[in-house]
């Protein structure tokens, strides 16, 4: 299978695509760690990405494809989830043109749908260690001491981009670039649409069903 699972900050993206391919044995192409691995390696993508980044405008449309494009061709296996791309309908249209050039294409969509109030409650009640990494929530995974890190004992904080303001401004990005990704996808391949409101497991189970039903297919 290749698949793309989309969602809005927030909806769960992370735990559910280290579930997806612990069971179908698929690889992980996360847009955001192979952008970090490319400026890390020093390469002339990572450069050009840098470049915009250092300016602080947007990495464009064309590298980032480029630069998935180029993570997918190098994989020795063909069957992949993406996760955090594509997040604009140019990147979607040029990523299929590229896959559609060596005979692939996007098998399925999995779109997790939350709410915007579920999104800003998770996302602000989410608290950090700042010294090991470890999160936790207010409401859903406290800490046995409140504010203190089970692990080293260290207060808990809560990142910047965790604050409300922060994540209503990602939310209205995604509603206006990433959202149309969706229709886009309707068009022309099998789209499920998973209610992420719910806890982790019943969503995992929602997509395991999906994908169980569309790999017998």
């Amino acid at each position: 299978m290749r698949i793309v699972l989309l969602g809005a900050p927030g909806a769960g993206k992370g735990t559910q695509c280290k579930r997806i391919v612990a069971k179908y044995g698929l690889l992980h192409l996360s847009s955001g760690d192979i952008l970090r691995q490319e400026r890390a390696a020093g390469t002339e993508l990572g450069k050009k990405a840098q470049s915009y980044m250092d300016s602080g405008a947007l990495v464009p449309d064309v590298v980032i494809v480029e630069m998935m494009v180029a993570a997918i061709s190098k994989t020795p296996q063909t069957w992949f989830v993406l996760d955090g791309f594509p997040r604009t309908v140019n990147q979607a249209a040029e990523l299929d043109k590229s896959l559609a050039s060596v005979g692939q294409k996007i098998d399925a969509v999995l779109n997790l749908k939350i709410d915007d109030q579920v999104v800003a409650q998770r996302m602000t009640g989410r608290r950090s260690c700042p010294q090991c990494g470890a999160v936790y929530h207010i409401e859903n995974l406290k800490p046995k001491v409140e504010g203190i890190c089970d692990n080293d004992g260290a207060k808990l904080i809560q990142r910047s981009d965790d604050s409300l303001e922060v994540v209503a401004n990602r939310l209205k990005a995604y509603h206006q670039q990433t959202e149309p990704v969706v229709d886009y996808y309707k068009n022309n391949n099998t789209v499920y649409d998973i209610d992420a409101n719910r806890n982790a497991d019943e969503v995992t189970a929602l997509i395991f069903e999906n994908l169980d039903a569309f790999v017998k297919v």
